[in-house]
């Protein structure tokens, strides 16, 4: 029983990371996250060069406790009754 939950678990690990990647490859984001729980989230970053990003797509994929600025946007939700899912920072058009 204890190994279907620890499948479960990586099932929804697997397919968050499937998401945050997609909406970078897809959405045009330069990092997405995604909260699975308070202390558990799955953030995948592009790297950018100089600013920009380049020709070919660097994703760096990090599993496990939030971070600082994270935990602060858990703490406001949890306080005004909302639920997180995702956030996503796209960047900025330069003369937009």
């Amino acid at each position: 029983m204890s190994d279907l939950k620890g499948e479960r678990k990586m099932d929804e690990r697997s397919k968050a990371c499937a998401e945050t990647v997609e909406e970078i490859i897809v959405g045009g984001a330069y990092k997405a996250t995604k909260y699975l729980s308070d202390n558990l989230t799955v953030k995948a970053t592009r790297k950018l060069y100089k600013g920009k990003p380049g020709k070919t797509f660097d994703i760096v994929l990090t599993i496990g406790k939030p971070n600082y600025e994270e935990r602060e946007k858990i703490k406001r939700a949890k306080k005004f009754g909302e639920k997180l899912d995702m956030t996503v920072k796209i960047p900025r058009r330069p003369g937009k």
